[in-house]
């Protein structure tokens, strides 16, 4: 059997369950962490919702992916009215995510009947994690220490255009400490330029939140940041590595740049009268 035989990835249901499952693992670590800060001001809430799935809420932090449900299947249509009633009172805009292979009828048409419409599509990327040669013109480098940990915030804040770095630093200053994080940082001539995460869980590598800081785009930080954290993950011995981004964006590309397959495009239901 050739190597590019036995590297090939067999889509299947299982797998598919288990990328939701390190994404919703890996959003709850992320916001169980904003929950700890005295007062939770950024009113994170969650709940389980049917068999597996996960109803997230950041109430002060308007970013869909701290605003979802995810990992709902066939069946859990009964639980979709109480939950969904529960981000109308707190005034709260969700989106609702559905995987193929878990989907159904019965769960499309309730979403319909409650005012929900399939409004997007996002790729769920994959890959066997595979060591990389490094790229000569830039360097990653893990976060290690205050100073790394602040360049790493000013890049990722600068990519994702987060207004208020100072405040946003203090409520990440425990990511380097998370279970299963590596935190990473592009220099270009030294220079803090990119930064991004990798988290594990298990046999499962998780590729989440690049950020280029745009004075540094279009000089290959996002593929460089991919290879390097697939080569750690292959190093630590994860069997598979997985990734999202909105289908044929920017990310999207990147991740096939760096030897990501497509594994199934998620569809993104929201309310009708979203704004």
């Amino acid at each position: 059997m050739s190597v590019a035989a036995q590297d090939r990835i067999v889509p299947s249901l299982e797998l598919i369950r288990r990328t939701v499952a390190i994404e919703n693992a890996y959003t709850l670590s992320r916001l169980r962490i904003l929950e700890a800060i005295k007062g939770n001001p950024v009113g994170v809430f969650h709940r389980k919702v049917g068999r597996g799935g996960q109803a997230l809420m950041a109430r002060h932090l308007p970013v869909a992916s701290f605003n979802r449900i995810a990992g709902l299947a066939e069946g859990d249509e009964s639980e979709l009215e109480a939950v969904l009633g529960w981000y109308r009172d707190e005034r709260v805009a969700v989106q609702v995510e559905l995987v193929p292979g878990f989907e159904g009828p019965a769960l499309t048409r309730e979403l319909a009947r409650l005012g929900f419409h399939h409004s997007g599509f996002q790729a769920s990327m994959i890959a066997r994690p595979r060591l990389h040669e490094p790229n000569r013109s830039l360097t990653i480098e893990p976060v290690v220490g205050d100073e790394a940990m602040d360049e790493f915030t000013a890049a990722y804040a600068a990519g994702w255009g987060i207004p208020d770095r100072a405040q946003f630093l203090r409520n990440v200053r425990p990511w380097p400490t998370l279970p299963g994080w590596s935190l990473f940082l592009a220099r270009i001539d030294g220079v803090p330029a990119a930064a991004a995460i990798l988290f594990i869980q298990g046999d499962m590598a998780y590729l989440a939140d690049a950020a280029t800081d745009p004075k540094f785009r279009g000089h290959g930080c996002q593929t460089a940041l991919l290879r390097s954290r697939l080569h750690i993950a292959a190093d630590t011995g994860a069997e598979f590595a997985v990734s999202g981004a909105a289908f044929l964006s920017g990310s999207h590309r990147n991740m096939a740049r760096a030897g990501m397959e497509l594994q199934f495009v998620r569809a993104i239901w929201t309310a009708v009268d979203r704004p």
